[in-house]
């Protein structure tokens, strides 16, 4: 078990030691974000802000167009609200070398409340021209998420969390912008998920084995560019389709599967998420509870999707 912020902050820490072009910057909370790693190694490469999210994102625009490589960060609830027409007009836009990296994505924020609970932040991203939107599941997809961003020229958004997550790619992650993964083969129905609901599918789909239903389990790290191939395959093999994200329904990951398979194959589509409601007060368990984000709640899912399959 590790959290996604903290395999951000080691890998942001050995980007720092390979190349002296990445910088990094943060609204004041260095502490939670993890840069405080690469702060303290490299004090004259880090920016802190302040409580000025929209500051950070000009400056990293700038430096960016010196050269360099900026890692802006802060919380989700305010790299795409507080900051979003900087990211827009100064990222996006000129198409910038800047990777936003939002920590403390999703209900599992927990006890700090609805309002700092981040549920709509990947719709507002994925709806940028130009911006590139990744969403990883555990620690080693997060390395290789932001070893991919580093590489990547251009505008790069990345949610991550702020608890421990079970390690779903504990072989090694061979991550690629635009591509997902097959974690588990099935025939009945596919999963496809993103984050933290990724290692929820895993479990689901094991239940419903116990049942002879063959789920097969789709994570896609990357949610723009998706891999539509990866998708529609899915579609085709398994004619239906269960979407699970720690997110809102509405323009996120289920969304973004909607409009391919509405495009290309048409089939029966359960969505997992917030069902247009903010998050609340209560642990991370206790929420993902009552939001309906379990494995137990995937399984109902796919027991729907299968009836109206047949």
């Amino acid at each position: 078990m590790i959290a996604t912020r903290d395999a951000y902050g080691q890998t942001l820490l050995e980007l720092g030691r390979e190349n002296p072009k990445v910088v990094a910057l943060d609204a004041d909370l260095s502490g939670s974000t993890k840069t405080s790693l690469f702060a303290k190694e490299f004090p004259a490469r880090f920016f802190n802000v302040g409580i000025a999210e929209a500051n950070m994102v000009g400056m990293a625009a700038g430096l960016a167009a010196g050269g360099m490589i900026p890692f802006a960060s802060t919380f989700a609830v305010f790299a795409a609200g507080r900051a979003f027409e900087q990211i827009r007009q100064s990222l996006a836009y000129p198409r910038m070398n800047v990777k936003v990296v939002a920590t403390h994505g999703g209900i599992t924020v927990g006890e700090d409340g609805g309002s700092h609970q981040s549920v709509e932040d990947l719709a507002i991203m994925r709806a940028l021209p130009n911006m590139t939107v990744l969403c990883p599941a555990d620690g080693p997809e997060t390395t290789a998420a932001i070893r991919a961003a580093a590489a990547f020229h251009g505008p790069v958004y990345i949610r991550l969390g702020r608890s421990k997550v079970p390690t779903v790619f504990a072989g090694g992650c061979d991550f690629a912008i635009g591509r997902g993964a097959t974690l588990r083969e099935g025939t009945d129905l596919s999963f496809i998920t993103t984050g933290l609901m990724t290692a929820q599918a895993i479990k689901a789909a094991g239940i419903l084995a116990e049942e002879k239903i063959s789920a097969r389990v789709i994570h896609l790290g990357s949610i723009k560019p998706l891999d539509v191939d990866l998708v529609l395959r899915a579609a085709r093999e398994t004619g239906a389709i269960v979407t699970a994200e720690e997110h809102s329904v509405v323009g996120g990951l289920g969304s973004a599967v909607c409009e391919v398979l509405a495009e290309g194959h048409p089939v029966p589509v359960e969505r997992v998420g917030l069902h247009d409601v903010f998050g609340q007060s209560g642990t991370a368990e206790e929420l993902l509870v009552h939001y309906g984000l379990t494995a137990a709640h995937l399984v109902e899912a796919a027991e729907r999707v299968l009836k109206r399959k047949a």
